[in-house]
């Protein structure tokens, strides 16, 4: 299950071997079409990949801080930096294939 991401834990998380945070709001609908493949894949790399979702409703400073300017987006951390990013909803496939690169 993919992990809360809050003000008080986002350091900590982003600073993992390997990380991906979903940038997402509760009125967006294409970050309800992947919340269901996010989940999964939460699932299919637990013990590997730490992923997460971040509410930009409830966390401007780290919105701000990265930029987010649309929703979904999906950062992909490798030791604490952003390595590559996903705007959209994007296929399980093409999630995957940015998780494999941060292994």
């Amino acid at each position: 299950m993919a992990q809360t991401v809050t003000l008080e834990n986002f350091e900590t998380f982003m600073n993992a071997p390997a990380a991906v945070i979903d940038f997402w709001a509760t009125w967006c609908g294409p970050c309800r079409r992947i919340a269901p493949i996010v989940e999964e894949l939460a699932g299919e790399y637990a013990g590997r990949v730490e992923i997460g979702k971040c509410d930009i409703e409830e966390c401007d400073e780290i919105v701000e801080r990265f930029q987010i300017m649309s929703v979904p987006t999906l950062l992909f951390f490798k030791n604490g930096q952003v390595v590559d990013k996903l705007v959209g909803a994007g296929s399980k496939e093409a999630i995957k294939e940015k998780i494999d690169a941060l292994l």
